[in-house]
């Protein structure tokens, strides 16, 4: 594959080390983008990569369902697809470690003509040609998707909506750091971070590492090592269990959307079926009734799901604030640097939260979307 050279930055010399708190995909993404412009990362994590919130991700990139119409989270997602292709095609350039990604579109099903009327409501919004929205009768939605339920009405396809292998994903985004020099220091975890006048110290179990800057991402778990406390009473852990399923011969293709689940498919005929949401605190068990309310969800927009092979059951806990939005960018002091707080959108904002990061790091830059400062 042929790669501009703008997108191949290769570090001459490390200019700022920075300690990156968290492996999720944030962390991660962060580290790449970081240690493809030069700087000397270290990343810590008490788990393994992607062990918290990102182990339970279906990797949806649809900010025309996810986020209101006009608020700040719409903006800040939409902006956050648009900063996909470039990013891979980054990743790609440094890492061999293959991962799915596809630009499929979503459709969202209209169960009922209630539920219709709703959608075809979008196909007016100034976004709507941007966005690819396409309203598909109950006869070109069927020709597309032939296992639909039969009582379905219609479906609003967004063409420029997708999905990446979350898994995969942040594997190729760990390698390409650590061949641009970043080390990850796996199940090691942070007990705090003291500001002291040499740097800022990282400090593990016996041991103290000390950098220019941190890099707080440690998604539910950012308020326990937080030494500034800004994210104290901001991020709650929210469960989101994730069940996987092997059904090869529906050869569905689109990522779909209905009231109570959504399901993504891979090349492979691996389906992810998402997402609960519920509120218990850090409970990271999964339940029998959370796979239930998936299974029942996923049998209701596609009947043959029944005879569906069951694979696993995964659970993770989104770190949520209560506008939804994240924390990013710099707070009271301009070595601590914030990235937490992602909730629903980890997958779809990481590689542009990454790059608001990397232009605060090297430039100066305080976007807009920083809401810590």
């Amino acid at each position: 594959m042929d790669v501009p050279a703008s997108d191949i930055i290769v570090p001459v010399a490390p200019t700022e080390r920075i300690a990156v708190v968290g492996a999720g995909i944030i962390g991660c993404a962060i580290a790449f983008e970081l240690s493809r412009r030069g700087a000397a990362v270290s990343v810590f994590d008490g788990r393994s990569l992607g062990g918290g919130a990102t182990q339970a991700s279906a990797g949806i990139l649809a900010p025309y369902i996810e986020a209101h119409e006009g608020g700040p989270l719409f903006e800040l997602t939409v902006r956050g697809l648009s900063a996909y292709d470039r990013f891979v095609r980054q990743l790609r350039a440094v890492s061999p470690i293959p991962f799915e990604y596809g630009r499929p579109g979503t459709l969202e099903i209209a169960e009922d003509a209630g539920r219709a009327r709703e959608l075809r409501a979008r196909l007016s919004a100034r976004w709507a040609a941007s966005a690819g929205l396409e309203w598909l009768d109950a006869e070109r939605l069927e020709a597309l998707v032939r296992c639909i339920h039969t009582g379905a009405v219609g479906a609003l396809l967004c063409a420029v909506h997708g999905y990446v292998a979350a898994g995969p994903f942040i594997a190729a985004m760990a390698d390409a750091a650590q061949r641009l020099g970043a080390r990850f220091h796996l199940g090691t975890a942070v007990t705090g971070v003291d500001l002291e006048s040499s740097g800022v110290c990282v400090d593990t179990a016996g041991e103290s590492t000390t950098a220019d800057r941190v890099v707080l991402c440690a998604g539910s778990w950012t308020p326990a090592i937080d030494p500034l406390r800004q994210t104290a009473d901001r991020i709650r852990p929210v469960r989101g269990q994730l069940v996987r399923l092997s059904a090869p011969e529906l050869r569905l293709r689109h990522v779909l959307w209905g009231r109570s689940c959504y399901i993504v498919p891979w090349h492979d005929g691996t389906l992810l079926v998402g997402a609960t949401s519920e509120d218990v605190g850090f409970d990271e068990r999964t339940t029998a009734e959370g796979v239930r309310g998936l299974l029942t969800a996923a049998e209701g927009l596609i009947p043959d799901l029944r005879s569906a092979t069951f694979v696993d059951v995964r659970a993770g806990l989104r770190p949520a604030t209560v506008d939804e939005l994240p924390i990013l960018g710099p707070a009271g002091d301009p070595r601590i640097i914030y990235a937490a707080g992602h909730y629903r959108n980890g997958v779809l904002l990481a590689p542009f939260t990454a790059q608001l990061i990397s232009n605060y790091v090297f430039d100066s830059v305080i976007d807009p979307a920083f809401s810590a400062t």
